[in-house]
């Protein structure tokens, strides 16, 4: 059930922005535990000055084609989990778009399973009384 917004620049062309959505949903199945079509996303291009970065921040140089990724999800992935999610992500958007892995940003935000509505205007996962 994580819910995935991807944000970057729109010298980038649209299906690279695709592309990163892929990238990112095939290391969510295969390393954090989600489940076949549970690919929910959110993806913006932005104008150059619509993207505010440091020059530099703890040791790492950005560009102008930094890549932000905030995922949603449930509390309760470990900290390897994490780990190798990150470098999944980094790995295959390296290796597939030759984005540098400085200008990859991933941002993990957990929350409680009661924190969602899937439709309906319902908790699908409600706690059991």
């Amino acid at each position: 059930m994580p819910f995935v917004r991807i944000d970057l620049s729109k010298k980038h062309p649209t299906d690279f922005a695709q592309q990163v959505g892929n990238i990112v949903y095939g290391a969510m199945r295969e390393h954090i535990n989600v489940p076949e079509d549970d690919k929910f996303q959110v993806i913006t291009r932005h104008d150059s000055n619509e993207l505010v970065i440091p020059k530099s921040y703890l040791g790492i140089e950005y560009s102008e084609d930094i890549i932000f990724i905030q995922v949603t999800l449930n509390a309760g992935r470990t900290t390897e989990m994490k780990k190798v999610f990150y470098k999944a992500i980094c790995d295959g958007i390296v290796e597939r778009l030759k984005v540098r892995p400085q200008d990859i940003f991933i941002n993990l935000v957990e929350v409680n399973k009661e924190n969602w509505s899937f439709g309906n205007g319902e908790m699908q996962y409600a706690p059991k009384d």
